[in-house]
C-alpha cells in the first residue's frame, strides 16, 4: 500500500484516533495528580491570631492543620497583652496549603528604658522627632519669657525636671519648657540699670 493511500485509509484514522484518546487520558490522569499533590483547592483561611498568647495560637492552628513560627518578641505596646501576638504573616483571611507556617510576632513583657537626650537649646521642632526616635513623646508645653522662641529650656517628667542621661521607659512623655521669643535686649539692659553696683552700695553703707 503506498503512502498516499496508507494516510488516507481507515486503518490510519483509527491509529490517529487511539493515539489522541490516549493522550487525552494520560493529561487527565496527569492533571488529578498534580492536584492531589499539591492539595488544589483544599485551601485554608488563615486566622486572625491577634492578641493570643502562643500556647493558643498552636491550638487553634493545630485544629487548621497549620504551624507556625515564632520570629522574634516587638518592643511592648500597651494596647495588646503581654506576650501576645502583634504581627502575623500571612494576614487573616489569607487562603494557604495545609501545613503552612504562620510567621508571628510576640509582644514584650514591658516597655523597656531610654535615657533621655540632651535636647536644651534645641527648638521644639528638633526635640520631637529626637524624642521619637527613642520611642519617646513630647508631653505638655510651656513657655516662658525668654529670648530664645521655641528653645527648649528644660525637660520634666512628671512633674520634675529631668536632665539627659536620666531613664525612663519608653512611650513616656517628657513635658517641655520653651522660651517664648518676647524678651527683647532692652528689657534685660533696663532690668540691668536699675541694680545698685556693689561698690555704691558699700559707700553709701559707710556713710
Amino acid at each position: 500500500m503506498s503512502l498516499k493511500k496508507y494516510l488516507t485509509s481507515r486503518i490510519f484514522f483509527v491509529q490517529v484516533l487511539i493515539a489522541f484518546a490516549i493522550i487525552v487520558v494520560l493529561a487527565y490522569l496527569f492533571m488529578h495528580w498534580l492536584t492531589f499533590t499539591t492539595d488544589h483547592g483544599n485551601e485554608i483561611a488563615v486566622p486572625n491570631l491577634s492578641k493570643l498568647t502562643e500556647e493558643q495560637v498552636e491550638e487553634k492552628l493545630d485544629e487548621l492543620d497549620l504551624d507556625y513560627e515564632l520570629l522574634d518578641s516587638v518592643d511592648f505596646r500597651g494596647d495588646y497583652p503581654k506576650y501576645s501576638v502583634v504581627e502575623q504573616d500571612p494576614m487573616p483571611g489569607t487562603k494557604v496549603k495545609v501545613g503552612r507556617k504562620v510567621y508571628i510576632k510576640i509582644n514584650s513583657s514591658g516597655f523597656s528604658s531610654v535615657r533621655i537626650p540632651d535636647l536644651i537649646d534645641k527648638t521644639y521642632r528638633e526635640a520631637v522627632p529626637t524624642l521619637k526616635a527613642l520611642g519617646l513623646e513630647a508631653g505638655t508645653i510651656t513657655y516662658v519669657p525668654n529670648l530664645g522662641k521655641d528653645m527648649v529650656l528644660e525637660m520634666r517628667y512628671k512633674g520634675r525636671n529631668v536632665k539627659p542621661g536620666d531613664r525612663v521607659l519608653k512611650a513616656s512623655k517628657i513635658d517641655l519648657v520653651l522660651g517664648d521669643g518676647k524678651e527683647t535686649y532692652q528689657e534685660e539692659e533696663a532690668v540691668d540699670s536699675t541694680a545698685v553696683p556693689a561698690e555704691e552700695e558699700t559707700t553709701a553703707n559707710e556713710q
